[in-house]
């Protein structure tokens, strides 16, 4: 009995979704072009958090090197926004990470999956309160902060004083939250948005590179002394100066929180349905507009560590006050107006929809509660997924600074990237499912009966130019011992001070992890891959999808102990909802 129930338990952990089970889809009047998806995407990639991620990261990550950290995390952005556009084909459904996680490798991870990016969508939600009050200081004159410190703080205790406006801001969004959104009428408001945005943050561009300085490139210590200034300031060390003053370590961990940069373009396959020639339009949207977010987040980094020497950037400071520092006054406030055009289009398409998009869709699957499933349209559910909202929000307000919310975003956002990187590696090398479904899984080739019995030679010489259940599972595991391998070669490659100077038991680790990694991947290369024709497909399989995850488990490696932290508690409350409720409830038996 007890190996039964232990047998049940460890199938349902791995129960995939069935593709004729209904998906939740997001269905518009108007038919979708590729240009609209990719006003899409850029707007939703280009979020309120760019006007003060340059500042943060070049402020005490990496000085000038941001625009090295803004060229890593594109590129690494990339790859899974390729792993995304091959599911968008392969799958005709509105899409997610976590839907496509279900599909392929079974309900315990896809509600990782989910569980995390509910996570991401919160801190994004609290950046977006951050920059609300940013920008009205900047219309104000900073006088909410003056009157804050000034007056407040005489009547209330201190840690209210320093909090209250987030409090305000955070009842705004909860309030509109509570309001319902037409999708038709939004879809023109936030293309004019997204086109106000492109132009002025070119704007910003072009001036940078007009009163920029490229001594401010080459920083050295008398220019700190000169400055008023003497190796450190009231802001942190100030670095060793020159293009990369905060050494290699500062370009990592600067790729790391400008990762948050790359993390909108998943907001497109959610329009599969809604768009014309989705085998085409999707593809092509997601792989312009990251290209396009690239473009202008260089262009933002470049502008701005030459207008303003990095060290003299204060915490918490936006875009605009760059032309503070060169005179244009004119051009500060104009720069704002476009910080509230993102915030108005933010608002929704940041957090609001995708929380509730990922909430209801992980309510039908009984994973979380049913009653969330009416999130849009019950208003008990909406109210209590609000307060629940405010709740975590208020937590934030308390306990984190900007920099950890732009990690928390970057984080989830990883995680579930990297799942979708190995579905794509493991569904390439899968039987079309309905032959495993109707099927035994017993083939007839050559006149022999091919088994499940597995050899050395049929690891390296499947003998079938087809994907059978057993060259399927191969791949299957192959593929989760990579992971483990790869998350163990990052372990050992955070500690790189040790490998060059020479330790050997840290080179021994990393050389036979490598070849571990390098003969695994030869098992899967071996294996015979789906013959389904798609119109975009990942290229260099397994090879890019492994790339993909190294790099994602790398970044990740780069976060704060109290991004950790703060993400082993929200996956303890996360595992403690499913293994307590959602396994027992999913509909997947």
């Amino acid at each position: 009995m007890l190996r039964q129930a232990l047998r049940r338990f460890g199938q349902k952990l791995v129960s995939r979704r069935q593709l004729e089970k209904e998906v939740y889809e997001f269905e518009t009047d108007k038919k979708l072009r590729t240009l609209d998806l990719v006003a899409l995407g850029v707007g939703n990639t280009v979020r309120v958090g760019m006007y003060f991620l340059a500042n943060e990261v070049a402020r005490n990550q990496a000085g000038p090197s941001i625009v090295i950290c803004i060229l890593v995390a594109g590129l690494t952005s990339l790859l899974p926004g390729l792993c995304y556009a091959e599911f968008s084909v392969r799958i005709p459904h509105s899409g997610s990470a976590y839907l496509y996680s279900y599909i392929t490798v079974g309900e315990l991870w896809a509600f990782i999956t989910g569980w995390n990016f509910i996570l991401s969508f919160i801190a994004h939600a609290f950046i977006v309160a951050q920059v609300w009050i940013l920008t009205f200081d900047i219309f104000v004159g900073n006088r909410i902060s003056e009157t804050q410190q000034e007056t407040i703080s005489q009547y209330v205790p201190q840690v209210i004083a320093e909090n209250l406006r987030y409090f305000f801001v955070i009842f705004l969004v909860l309030f509109m939250e509570l309001q319902s959104m037409s999708w038709s009428g939004f879809v023109i408001i936030f293309k004019v948005f997204t086109l106000v945005k492109v132009l002025v943050l070119s704007f910003f561009i072009i001036s940078g590179f007009i009163k920029g300085d490229l001594h401010n490139w080459k920083l050295t210590e008398e220019n700190y002394i000169h400055a008023g200034f003497n190796g450190t300031s009231s802001l942190g060390p100030l670095g060793s100066g020159g293009f990369v003053p905060f050494g290699f370590v500062g370009i990592l961990r600067g790729s790391a929180t400008c990762f948050y940069a790359f993390t909108g373009f998943g907001i497109i396959v959610t329009r599969v349905k809604g768009s014309h020639n989705p085998q085409r339009s999707i593809p092509m949207g997601i792989v312009i507009s990251q290209l396009i977010c690239f473009l202008l987040y260089f262009g933002i980094s470049v502008a701005l560590t030459l207008m303003v020497p990095y060290y003299q950037l204060q915490p918490g400071s936006t875009l605009p006050e760059a032309f503070l520092h060169i005179g244009w006054v004119p051009a500060y406030y104009v720069v704002a107006f476009a910080i509230f055009c993102s915030i108005l289009d933010d608002t929704y398409l940041g957090f609001i929809f995708p929380i509730y998009w990922m909430i209801r869709m992980m309510a039908e699957d009984n994973i979380l509660f049913p009653f969330l499933a009416r999130i849009h349209t019950g208003t008990y559910a909406r109210i209590i997924s609000t307060v629940i909202f405010g709740i975590i929000a208020t937590i934030m307000v308390f306990y984190f600074g900007l920099t950890n919310l732009l990690d928390f975003r970057s984080f989830g956002a990883l995680i579930s990237y990297s799942l979708v990187a190995l579905c794509v590696l493991i569904i390439r090398y899968q039987p079309e499912r309905r032959k495993e479904e109707n099927q035994p899984e017993v083939q007839e080739e050559n006149g022999q009966t091919e088994t499940k019995k597995l050899t050395l030679r049929r690891l390296f010489f499947p003998g079938s130019s087809t994907p059978t259940p057993l060259s399927g599972q191969i791949v299957y595991v192959c593929s989760s011992l990579l992971v483990l391998l790869l998350i163990l070669l990052c372990l050992v490659l955070a500690h790189w001070p040790s490998l060059l100077s020479g330790d050997p038991v840290p080179v021994t680790m990393v050389v036979l992890l490598l070849v571990l990694i390098t003969g695994i991947t030869g098992v899967i290369w071996r294996q015979p891959q789906s013959s389904t024709r798609l119109q975009f497909k990942v290229p260099a399989v397994p090879l890019l999808p492994l790339l993909s995850i190294f790099v994602n488990v790398c970044l990740m490696m780069q976060m704060s102990a109290v991004t950790w932290a703060w993400f082993g508690v929200w996956m303890l409350i996360g595992f403690a909802l499913y293994f307590g409720y959602g396994i027992q409830q999913s509909l997947v038996t």
